[in-house]
């Protein structure tokens, strides 16, 4: 099926779902980055006159503020700024978690970080009757790079069965700035973070695993192996066997 085919079935996809959630609209995080500037321009598609793009800026970079600018004023977006850096730095404060400067340390903070923009978020979408897109895509989903609860957390998933190829062209169909294309993939997790550097390969390598084509055994081992530990992220909270009455 041709992209732009598929790209005009999820906006009626979005309509149906938020249809059949008695909701009136949209909302979506805008991050900087070109999975959720693609998500904004399909919320926009699908809802003109209800849907609210939404940034968030908590240690953001000066490349992703100028990223969102870009975006909105190219795509004239309706978009809100919600500033949560001092609700971060008081839940920081109480936390009190020990050594900042472990790994395990730095991944809760960033992930406080998310699941802050989540809360967020759904405040908006219920205020509004709207339902939250997430912005994951089809590598992202499959090996769990994203929070559980955070980014994770979200109504629909638009993108989801799209490679992350395949969102850098259907971003070109949706007039997403070449300043967005083209930047490095970040969750901006800390400083000059970088996707790949976190994953330890390419996006295109997972996107040659998962349409069948060979890797390096080293890279198949290590994306089944993320995809195996991350699969509480994709599913509901575990639960015991039913009782039996």
């Amino acid at each position: 099926m041709k992209l732009e085919i598929y790209l005009k079935e999820i906006v009626d996809w979005i309509r149906e779902k938020v249809k059949a959630a008695n909701a009136v609209g949209v909302i979506v995080g805008i991050s900087g980055g070109i999975d959720s500037a693609l998500v904004a321009n399909l919320a926009k598609q699908a809802f003109p006159n209800d849907y609210l793009t939404v940034w968030m800026p908590l240690h953001s970079s000066l490349e992703d503020e100028e990223c969102k600018n870009a975006l909105v004023n190219e795509n004239n977006l309706k978009f809100k700024t919600v500033n949560l850096l001092s609700t971060f730095n008081e839940i920081k404060t109480e936390l009190n978690l020990p050594n900042e400067t472990a790994k395990s340390t730095q991944l809760a903070l960033a992930n406080t970080k998310a699941r802050l923009r989540m809360t967020t978020l759904y405040s908006l979408a219920q205020s509004h009757n709207y339902l939250v897109l997430g912005t994951d895509n089809a590598d992202e989903w499959h090996i769990g790079y994203f929070t559980k609860f955070g980014d994770g957390g979200c109504d629909l998933l638009p993108i989801v069965h799209l490679l992350k190829q395949e969102v850098k062209e259907a971003a070109k169909f949706y007039n997403v700035p070449n300043i967005i294309i083209d930047r490095k993939p970040t969750a901006g997790l800390w400083e000059n973070q970088t996707d790949e550097a976190e994953i330890g390969f390419s996006y295109e390598i997972i996107d040659r695993y998962l349409i069948g084509e060979n890797v390096s055994t080293d890279a198949k081992e290590r994306i089944e192996y993320l995809h195996f530990i991350s699969e509480h992220k994709r599913n509901g909270a575990l639960q015991p066997k039913k009782i039996i009455r």
